[in-house]
């Protein structure tokens, strides 16, 4: 396989507003740390998992990669191409080959129009086919994602979430992209029909060969979609490596942690008390070192100082921890829960 997307150093801030006392006193202006030098690789066909607690910065990595948010720094290369610099019809024609797959099925879809137009819009926009063919393609376009031809002239309003998240999938598939960036997709579903979506999801990645990031807080879901797991926390990515290995031998404290809160199944579990003690750091005032270490059970002296830990080797995923810098060996992972 080659890398369809690479990504280096990748930094995303929200400026905040200063205050008529900051102004006067000339205080530098404060930002948001929503994604912090991150780097990562994506083959072609391959399927990687983002992970980490709500606010890590999952959706705005994944809106970065797609210039739906503005990066301050990095590189996004994309089939050798650097995407930061696309301009006008370059950019478009990045944009029907990378798509991504909203959280919230119902504001992903404009409410006043039908599925049929919202489909038809897709390819008119991006000129996929003659007009004389949209209708045959939107028939077909629907008839992949297992949607009704019946609700072809419905508004969002009239659908179930399942259905407007097929019809999202489908508008997302109408450019025939190589990269999906699914943001959630399934977490606002009913349990029986987020096995739905993520079936379809999986039989269309088998037959179209598709590159996706799956964006999600369920390791559950990670572990039976992905080829890789990238976990996340406060902006940055602090463990990466194929789905099994991560789940059999995580590495960083944190991995550890949230593995040890996935509910199991065996009737005489009991779910871990407090997996992840404390509150993230506020990404306004991130601490020095390792920005994990306040809430850390393993946290040394270098970890309270220093740079954070950059992605360094450990067996066969690699951390950014100091705990793996080399001279100490493998850190045991502690206890985790068995293979589900």
């Amino acid at each position: 396989m080659s890398a369809l997307l690479s990504v280096d150093s990748l930094t995303v801030r929200y400026p905040l507003s200063r205050g008529l006392g900051e102004i006067l006193s000339g205080a530098p202006r404060r930002a948001i740390q929503a994604v912090e030098r991150v780097s990562l690789t994506l083959e072609r066909g391959e399927t990687l998992g983002l992970v980490g607690e709500s606010g890590c910065g999952k959706s705005t990595l994944g809106r970065a990669l797609l210039r739906l948010t503005a990066a301050e720094a990095g590189s996004v290369r994309f089939d050798g191409v650097e995407v930061l610099a696309l301009e006008g019809p370059q950019l478009l024609a990045f944009r029907r080959r990378a798509q991504m797959i909203f959280q919230d099925p119902f504001a992903s879809l404009n409410p006043r129009r039908t599925v049929g137009a919202t489909l038809s819009e897709v390819l008119h926009v991006h000129k996929i086919c003659p007009a004389a063919e949209i209708d045959r393609k939107i028939t077909r376009l629907m008839d992949i994602v297992g949607l009704p031809q019946e609700l072809r002239g419905r508004r969002p309003g009239a659908l179930s979430g399942g259905q407007c998240q097929r019809v999202g999938l489908a508008r997302a598939l109408a450019v025939a992209p190589e990269l999906i960036i699914s943001d959630e997709s399934v977490s606002a579903l009913d349990v029986s029909i987020q096995a739905q979506i993520l079936n379809l999801f999986m039989r269309l990645k088998s037959e179209m060969n598709l590159t996706m990031i799956f964006i999600s807080h369920d390791l559950g879901v990670v572990r039976h979609l992905c080829h890789r797991v990238a976990v996340m926390y406060l902006g940055r990515i602090v463990e990466v490596g194929a789905t099994d290995e991560i789940f059999a031998s995580p590495r960083h404290p944190y991995t550890r942690a949230l593995l040890k809160a996935i509910p199991q199944m065996a009737p005489d579990a009991t779910l871990a008390a407090a997996p992840v003690a404390g509150e993230p750091p506020s990404p306004i005032a991130v601490p020095p070192g390792c920005a994990y270490h306040p809430r850390c059970p393993q946290a040394m002296a270098d970890c309270r100082s220093g740079a954070s830990p950059g992605l360094r080797p450990a067996g066969e995923a690699a951390v950014a921890c100091h705990l793996y810098d080399g001279t100490r060996g493998d850190a045991p992972s502690g206890d985790v829960p068995a293979a589900m």
